[in-house]
């Protein structure tokens, strides 16, 4: 009735009569439902009605505080806390202000006055946690959530930040503790059943965690958190059926998610059906095409029957949304090279090198990429630049001693050689795989034979 004579008010430039709580109502409605301009006139006219109304004041100042008018609000909060020291709603605002500005150990420092002159108190102990949370001081952060717990069981946002902040210490095991203590007092809360089971599931606690996660299914049966545990948990137990019908449920409650049918993709993979799990690695690029996850399960999919073009056209779709992913690029360049593509293989060798992925692998896979289409002096190049990180090592000094040899420059040919017997002897049949015409080079086979000899 207060909000249609106030809105009625606007429109025809009227003036009524609201008195302090009809004002009260109507600018918390506007507030609450984001309509800002109007809970400004509202505020301004109530505060003509009622100059004195502290709390018309205090809505005032928590608009200006939305709008960022920090300096204004303070001024103002100022001269309302010489006319009401003990209310609560001006240290509550002070330290919002404080917060916005960083200064979040003077903002608990106001938040506990405001609790001392609170009957409330609730909201402000959340407010004091998510202070602390900012400060990184996840142990007062817990504590001050757990008191709101304490008043209200159904108070599941601060039972979550409780659980997160026994998370960002890695204390696991006390969080079973707390959540079990809880479920003492609320066996029914499938909410407390689904991070107890959590819990039990980062700690490999597998059978605990299922166990978990069917009380809160069974509390609630529309529970798409629950299923989705549980589902995930019958996939580290080898359940792979149980896994597929519990990610199928989810999809019947709620619109399907690509990550639920690249689970179930995987699920009928590892079942060794690996047509049905490419139709739902396909259900799930359709979902989100931006899921590189989905092109890359497609690509090792083609890869494992064989099929390497559709497999290419996949990693392609992967590099699109992710150039940066050097096992793409690795993954690019095999399959190029399964489909004789040697140009296409170097380029996504090259790649993982300007991306940092400077293994041995890398580095060898390149050198023996070069020498197979004939370009030895950069096969030789990427060797002596492998070397830079990957001193003494036999896969690289075979390699070179094997080009040295190529190129006829048998002393360092031989010095490599050297090399790479003292390093690893047994590696030297890269030499004879690489290099076989280099292999049987006489010089190279008496050096063989004598370094043999002197190890037996």
């Amino acid at each position: 009735m207060s909000l249609s004579k106030f809105e009625s008010m606007l429109k025809t430039n009227s003036i009524y009569f609201f008195d302090l709580v009809e004002f009260e109502e109507i600018i918390v409605h506007y507030l609450d439902t984001g309509k800002h301009s109007l809970a400004k006139k509202a505020v301004k006219l109530g505060l003509e009605q009622h100059p004195t109304s502290i709390d018309l004041k205090l809505l005032d100042v928590e608009i200006l505080i939305f709008d960022n008018k920090l300096e204004k609000a303070s001024q103002k909060l100022r001269r309302i806390q010489l006319l009401a020291p003990a209310n609560e709603e001006v240290y509550i605002q002070k330290a919002t202000i404080l917060s916005k500005n960083g200064n979040h150990e003077k903002a608990i420092i106001n938040l506990k006055i405001a609790v001392s002159h609170a009957d409330d108190k609730v909201d402000i102990w959340s407010m004091m946690g998510m202070e602390y949370l900012y400060l990184d001081d996840f142990e007062k952060a817990r504590l001050s959530f757990a008191k709101c717990i304490d008043v209200d069981h159904e108070d599941y946002s601060s039972l979550y930040n409780v659980v997160y902040c026994f998370d960002m210490q890695k204390n696991h095991e006390k969080a079973i503790v707390f959540l079990n203590t809880f479920l003492d007092r609320s066996p029914y809360s499938e909410v407390a059943w689904h991070q107890l089971g959590r819990q039990y599931f980062v700690l490999k606690r597998y059978k605990e965690a299922l166990t978990c996660f069917d009380y809160a299914v069974l509390i609630d049966e529309s529970f798409i958190g629950g299923y989705l545990e549980k589902a995930k948990t019958l996939e580290k137990l080898g359940e792979f059926e149980g896994a597929i019908k519990n990610y199928m449920l989810t999809l019947e409650l709620d619109d399907p998610t690509a990550f639920a049918y690249l689970r179930v993709g995987e699920c009928y993979q590892k079942l060794e059906r690996l047509n049905t799990a490419i139709d739902f690695y396909k259900k799930s690029v359709h979902e989100d095409p931006f899921l590189d996850k989905g092109w890359i399960l497609l690509t090792e999919a083609y890869y494992e029957q064989k099929d390497y073009q559709k497999a290419l056209y996949y990693i392609s779709k992967a590099l699109k949304i992710d150039d940066y992913n050097v096992f793409y690029w690795r993954k690019y360049s095999d399959i190029n090279i399964k489909l004789n593509c040697f140009k296409e293989g170097i380029k996504g060798l090259e790649k993982c090198l300007e991306l940092n992925d400077c293994s041995i692998e890398v580095y060898t896979a390149l050198s023996d990429l070069l020498m197979f289409v004939g370009d030895f002096k950069a096969a030789f190049e990427v060797l002596i630049l492998a070397q830079d990180t990957y001193k003494n090592t036999a896969e690289i000094e075979y390699r070179l001693s094997g080009l040295s040899l190529v190129f006829n420059n048998e002393k360092e040919g031989l010095t490599h050689l050297l090399n790479g017997l003292k390093i690893d002897f047994n590696m030297h049949t890269i030499l004879k795989d690489l290099f076989p015409s280099v292999s049987v080079n006489s010089k190279v086979k008496e050096l063989l034979y004598n370094y043999k000899k002197a190890m037996e």
